[in-house]
């Protein structure tokens, strides 16, 4: 048996033969099919591509139908439970976890990087105090791309990971800056005797205290939130930061235009839209007749299915967890208990489980935020802080691949044929 697929044009009885490679068959294959030998020749149209492969990939494993993911081939459970984020960050970086030696050596090179330009909280303070942390997270991100002119040459693999580890590092003081700016509040310099999440929680929380040291429990909780949003494969953001980075932009407007993809509700506002449905339904026992409502259609069920998992998203169980563990130092925020009536009862209902509407990442993970006291609108912020790590992996991996072009879609043009200007037709 060969590895092709034979295709035939019912409009001209001919046939083509087309290579599948990795189980895929290459779209410009699809050119020789013609019915006119002058024809452009036949491409394959796929809206918001729900079946289009746009690179191979070597970082991110995931089957929606069986609800895996794989980072370099280890499963986000054991990732969660036994690792830390910036040995995950080495991992999707480099293709392997760290030693010991080599974690610590990573840590502190990360921490290196977290202090910002003087001038670059000039910029900040610019924004007005009302000014939407992630809009301010974007602008802020992208500026720095003139802090480091050296960046542009992304052909040097040595520039690019002092790029990534700078981003890296700068991320969460953005962040943190960001919403102190928000508040009023002075910005905090960075600890670098704490972990990753432990500095964010120093430089979000900090007042007059000495020294700010977050609780073990919730620090660790915030590490593992940041894993299990590290990367997630071609999503939206991804998708964006390999379109922006093919023009061999450099990685700070790179990274930038991502966020702004994950800024869009229906991407990184998930979250938020499940606090919400929650405060909406109020109590546990209005769920049964919400629960209705979004079967009639009325209503949308927020927090549950996804365009790729159509199982459990193995990241939501691992929340589920996290939220105990979250709740037992700040107290059970209230919501809690409609949250897991209405985990309850669309698991048992066959209207959703036909459907494969199972809860996803984003339906405990707002919970969470809210008891650590994060604002929602900080939210999509501390979904960009991880993913940063997943985009960088993703554009080091597009500037090695043998395959490198520049993303230029085609289109279906279906608009006005050749015509004319009218003469006089302003007058």
């Amino acid at each position: 048996m060969s590895d092709t697929l034979t295709i035939k044009d019912n409009r001209t009885g001919k046939e083509y033969d087309v290579d599948i490679v990795d189980g895929n068959i290459s779209a410009m294959q699809l050119r020789q099919i013609k019915v006119q030998d002058d024809d452009f020749g036949m491409m394959s149209y796929d809206p918001g591509y729900l079946n289009t492969a746009s690179c191979t990939s070597r970082i991110t494993d995931l089957h929606g139908s069986k609800g895996i993911l794989r980072y370099r081939g280890y499963p986000i459970e054991q990732l969660a439970a036994k690792s830390n984020f910036l040995d995950v960050v080495y991992l999707l970086f480099n293709g392997e976890l760290p030693n010991k030696t080599e974690s610590q050596a990573w840590a502190e090179r990360i921490t290196h990087h977290t202090m910002l330009h003087e001038k670059t909280k000039k910029l900040m303070s610019g924004f007005n105090y009302d000014a939407h942390p992630m809009g301010v997270f974007i602008s802020t991100v992208a500026a720095l791309s003139t802090f480091y002119p050296e960046s542009k040459d992304v052909d040097d693999a040595e520039v690019r990971m002092l790029q990534a580890c700078r981003l890296i590092g700068k991320t969460p003081t953005i962040a943190s800056y960001a919403y102190r700016n928000s508040r009023g509040l002075p910005y905090i310099y960075p600890d670098n005797e704490l972990s990753y999440t432990g500095n964010f929680l120093n430089m979000m929380y900090r007042m007059v205290e000495p020294r700010y040291q977050a609780h073990p429990a919730l620090e660790r909780a915030l590490d593992v939130l940041f894993i299990l949003h590290a990367d997630h494969e071609q999503n939206c953001s991804t998708s964006a930061m390999r379109n922006i980075a093919s023009s061999k932009a450099d990685p700070y407007v790179s990274v930038a235009g991502a966020a702004a993809a994950l800024y869009g509700p229906s991407h990184g506002g998930a979250n938020e839209a499940v606090l919400n449905m929650l405060r909406e339904i109020g109590d546990i026992k209005n769920v049964p007749a919400y629960v209705d409502k979004c079967k009639d259609g009325e209503l949308r069920l927020m927090g549950f299915g996804h365009r790729v998992y159509k199982n459990y998203d193995p990241r939501a169980r691992i929340v589920k967890d996290v939220a105990d563990e979250v709740f037992e130092v700040t107290g059970k925020n209230p919501l809690i208990d409609v949250a897991m009536e209405l985990e309850r009862i669309a698991l048992e209902d066959e209207y959703f489980v036909k459907r494969n509407l199972y809860p996803n990442v984003d339906f405990y993970s707002g919970l969470i935020y809210e008891a650590m006291g994060f604002p929602m609108e900080a939210f999509t912020v501390l979904f960009a802080i991880p993913r940063t790590a997943g985009w960088l992996s993703q554009w080091m991996e597009l500037m090695d691949d043998p395959e490198f072009r520049i993303t230029r879609p085609r289109q279906n043009y279906q608009g006005q044929g050749a015509r004319d200007v009218p003469d006089g037709y302003a007058s």
